[in-house]
């Protein structure tokens, strides 16, 4: 009973700091570009990624968690976007800020067209590292086929404004 309140609580947290930050720094998606460090992180097989596995590709990379409401409401606009772009370029890339046996359950449960990987504790400090300075969950990051950051956004994001945010660096 109190591990289920504790993450109720947690839960409740993330979604205050998510809307919090989009409301207190709108500016943070504006903000100048910046190139994406190289990072490796495991997938559900344990099996190591290298981010640079996607160069030349739009990346959209959301830091996310089974137990944040709006990190669960993005997943289905992310696979939409992912099936409607993925043969133009776009790529999505989830880091599950939490356990592997978490997300396993979560995955088994949800049919997800996009690689997740598992960031857990260190997927917060590099959330942080890629300018998540408020711990928002979702954190949603939007690379040009440069490696260039040219979107960060705290805190839940439409599919009409990661739509709006992709389009052009498709092309």
């Amino acid at each position: 009973m109190k591990q289920a309140s504790l993450i109720i609580i947690a839960a409740l947290i993330a979604l205050g700091l998510g809307i919090a930050a989009r409301h207190f720094f709108p500016a943070a998606e504006k903000t100048a570009p910046s190139s994406l460090p190289e990072f490796n992180l495991p997938d559900l097989s344990g099996h190591q990624h290298n981010i640079s596995e996607w160069r030349g590709k739009v990346l959209a990379i959301n830091f996310w968690a089974t137990w944040c409401p709006p990190c669960l409401k993005e997943i289905p606009d992310f696979i939409a976007l992912q099936k409607q772009y993925g043969d133009q370029g776009l790529q999505f890339i989830g880091i599950a800020l939490e356990d592997k046996e978490s997300v396993a359950k979560f995955l088994a449960a949800t049919q997800i067209n996009y690689p997740i990987l598992l960031g857990g504790d260190g997927g917060i400090a590099l959330a942080q590292q890629l300018g998540d300075n408020v711990d928002a969950v979702p954190y949603t990051l939007i690379i040009d086929r440069q490696g260039q950051i040219v979107d960060r956004h705290p805190g839940e994001v439409s599919k009409e404004q990661i739509t709006k945010i992709i389009t052009p660096l498709l092309n």
